[in-house]
C-alpha cells in the first residue's frame, strides 16, 4: 500500500493507493471514523458496478449504510440533484455525527463532496474515486463544487476529505475514451513536474500502457499534486500551477455542449497555450510538438475546431480565475519549468492571438 500524506494547517489526510484496496474499505474507514451511518453515493454508471460491494464492506465492520444515486453525467452537478440527495438525507435521519462516501468518477467526487461541504454545514468526507480522472487528480485537493447554467463549478467549497482509496483495478471497467480522458491530467502534472513522471509518460504509447502501469502513474501524479496543495491549499499562489491547459481547455469544453471530456478539453488546451507561448519565444522549440507526441500516442484530441470561435475569448475573459482584472496564464517554458504570465484580460484576445490559436 502505498500512502501519500496531505498535511494541511487545519485538516490532514492520507491517500492510499493499491490493487484490490476496495476489498479493504471497511477496514480503512473504520480505522479514522467511528461507527456512523454512512451516505454511499454513486451515479448510475459506477453504483451497479461498486456499490453495493463497498456498502457490505462497511456494514461488515458496524456501519449502517444508505445507498444514494444519481444519473450519470455532467447534467447531475447541478443544484437541483445537490437538492434531491440533501432531501434524502435529511428523510433518512443523517446529523453532523453521521459521513458521506463519494464513490465514482469526477462528478460524483464533485457533487458529493459539495454535499457533504453543504449538509448541515459539513458532515464529514472519504472521496472513492474509480476513474482516472479522479483518481490522479479531483479526488485530491478539496475542491468540490456544483454548475449553474453552463458555468462550471460556479459553485462550491474547499472542503478536504478524511481519506482518500484509490484502487487502479477500478479502472478495468472505464470504457477506452473515459480511461484516457484522464491521462489529459497525467500528461498535465508531468509536464509541470519532470522527473520520473515524465520519464514514464515517455513509455506510454496505448491506453493499455496506461492500465499497466496506472498505479504508478496514480502515485506520481497525486504526490505532486499534494504537495502542491500542501503549499497553498486554496489557490492563491502555487496552486494556479494545476490549471495547466485549463483556461482555453474550459472555454473549449464549455463551447463544445458535453461533446468534449474535460481530459480531452485540457489536452486541447495545453497543447494551444504551449504554441502560442513557443511562438513568442517564451517557450522552448519544439514544445508543443513533444506535446502534441506524448497526448497523440494515446489517442487524445490536441486540437478543435472550437478555437475559431470568437466565443472562446468570451469564456476565457469570464474565467472565475479572472482577478483584479487580470487572467493569470499558465505555460511552461520547458519540461519541468512551469511559469505564470498575468494578462490584463481586456489585453487577453491581442495576447491569445487567434491566428494561432485556431486549427
Amino acid at each position: 500500500m502505498k500512502i501519500i500524506k496531505v498535511e494541511l494547517p487545519d485538516h490532514s489526510y492520507n491517500v492510499e493507493i493499491e490493487n484490490g484496496v476496495l476489498n479493504c474499505t471497511g477496514q480503512l474507514v473504520s480505522s479514522i471514523w467511528s461507527k456512523r451511518k454512512i451516505a454511499l453515493v454513486s451515479d448510475s454508471n459506477v453504483a451497479p458496478l461498486y456499490q453495493d460491494r463497498v456498502a457490505d464492506a462497511l456494514e461488515s465492520v458496524g456501519f449502517t449504510v444508505h445507498n444514494y444515486q444519481f444519473p450519470a453525467g455532467e447534467a447531475s452537478k447541478s443544484l437541483e440533484v445537490l437538492g434531491n440527495l440533501t432531501r434524502e438525507m435529511a428523510a433518512d435521519g443523517f446529523n453532523r455525527d453521521d459521513g458521506v462516501i463519494a464513490l465514482g468518477g469526477g462528478v460524483t467526487g464533485d457533487l458529493a463532496g459539495f454535499l457533504a461541504a453543504t449538509y448541515m454545514r459539513g458532515i464529514s468526507l472519504i472521496q472513492i474515486p474509480t476513474s482516472l480522472l479522479a483518481q490522479v487528480d479531483s479526488s485530491v485537493g478539496g475542491k468540490t463544487a456544483v454548475d449553474l447554467d453552463n458555468t462550471k463549478n460556479i459553485i462550491g467549497a474547499f472542503y478536504q476529505p478524511d481519506l482518500v482509496i484509490i484502487d487502479s483495478e477500478t479502472l478495468q471497467t472505464l470504457k477506452t475514451r473515459d480511461l484516457v480522458e484522464g491521462y489529459g491530467e497525467i500528461v498535465k502534472v508531468a509536464a509541470l513536474s519532470d522527473g520520473d513522471l515524465w520519464k514514464l509518460v515517455q513509455s506510454i504509447n496505448s491506453p493499455a500502457d496506461i492500465l499497466a502501469n496506472a498505479k504508478e502513474l496514480s502515485i506520481h501524479s497525486v504526490q505532486y499534486k499534494a504537495n502542491v496543495v500542501m503549499g497553498d491549499e486554496k489557490e492563491g499562489g502555487l496552486r494556479q500551477l494545476l490549471n495547466f491547459g485549463h483556461t482555453i481547455g474550459h472555454a473549449v469544453e464549455a463551447l463544445a455542449d458535453g461533446d468534449l471530456r474535460h481530459g480531452e478539453a485540457v489536452s486541447i488546451g495545453m497543447v494551444a497555450i504551449t504554441r502560442i507561448f513557443e511562438e513568442k519565444g517564451l517557450s522552448h522549440e519544439g514544445l508543443t510538438q513533444t506535446l502534441i507526441d506524448r497526448l497523440e500516442a494515446v489517442g487524445l484530441p490536441v486540437t478543435s475546431p472550437l478555437l475559431e470561435s470568437p466565443a472562446v475569448f468570451d469564456k476565457i475573459k469570464n474565467d472565475k480565475k479572472n482577478r483584479d482584472g487580470h487572467l493569470n496564464l499558465i505555460y511552461v517554458h520547458q519540461i519541468g519549468g512551469p511559469a505564470i504570465k498575468s494578462i490584463p484580460s481586456d489585453d487577453i484576445q491581442d495576447f491569445l492571438d487567434i491566428k494561432t490559436v485556431k486549427v
